[in-house]
């Protein structure tokens, strides 16, 4: 049992490090048409990020001790997209970045590149 508690702890502290979005933020991001014009979608609908995007607020405001084993292997699903979408870099400039895909991108899953 004390594997799994070294496992989630890793996790909890990868994830809180990945995502520097507060659940209110990333909420009032998800409303907006950036959010929404980013992202692979199936048969139209949702794109799987804004889908993400939801599910990090839900974990964001369960209390630590009520987290499932579902939710940590969700948010390290949540670590190892924002690490391998920051690996494959976006605009080389910042004014570019601001409103490039992969910012909108990153910021569906909790991530803003450029916050300090």
């Amino acid at each position: 049992m004390a594997a799994r508690s070294d496992d989630h702890a890793e996790t909890y502290t990868a994830f809180h490090d990945a995502v520097n979005m507060t659940p209110a933020k990333l909420e009032a991001f998800l409303e907006t048409d950036d959010s929404r014009s980013v992202g692979q979608k199936t048969d139209g609908g949702e794109a799987t990020g804004h889908r993400e995007g939801r599910r990090i607020v839900e974990i964001l405001r369960t209390k630590k001790a009520d987290l499932t084993d579902d939710d940590y292997a969700h948010m390290a699903k949540v670590v190892g997209y924002v690490h391998r979408h920051l690996k494959q870099g976006g605009p080389k400039d910042e004014d570019s970045v601001k409103d490039s895909p992969w910012r909108l991108s990153l910021m569906n899953w909790g991530h803003d590149p450029l916050k300090d």
